[in-house]
């Protein structure tokens, strides 16, 4: 037979563990959290075609470089703003909050070259599409002998 101590403050034991695992895993609040947004890729004839997850995110918020054959994307989604009453103050009382100031990024490395001034961007219910054009290799051309 095996005997267990249990200890009469058993729930208060573990309501103080509780708080300690939430105060491990607590954030600031106005901490900026980085995600890598999800990312499809698929190749036509004469271009790449990239589609990217980005919730709330304002087109005027998202910053596209090319560079080559490397392509970054960057982009913020503000901290959603508190209502307020015709009184000015807060219209209810926040009971929980996840959703902060978030900063996708996201580069990728493509197998050609892409030409920028031929390309395109769409964000359209939060799924940025860019279209962009292969570089195509030069046509061959004949060098007469003088």
């Amino acid at each position: 037979m095996f005997v267990i101590p249990v200890s009469r403050n058993l729930h208060r034991q573990e309501a103080e563990f509780t708080r300690q695992i939430e105060r491990m895993f607590k954030t600031d609040a106005d901490a900026v959290s980085l995600r890598s947004p999800a990312l499809d890729v698929k190749e036509t004839e004469h271009s790449y075609v990239l589609q990217l997850d980005l919730p709330g995110v304002n087109k005027e918020a998202v910053k596209i470089s090319i560079e080559g054959r490397r392509v970054s994307i960057d982009a913020e989604q503000a901290k959603p703003e508190q209502t307020t009453n015709e009184a000015g103050h807060a219209a209810g009382q926040v009971l929980h909050q996840e959703r902060a100031l978030t900063r996708f990024s996201r580069s990728i490395v493509l197998p050609k070259e892409v030409i920028q001034s031929d390309s395109k961007a769409k964000l359209e219910l939060g799924v940025l599409t860019l279209t962009l054009a292969k570089r195509q290799p030069a046509a061959a051309s004949h060098l007469p002998v003088m």
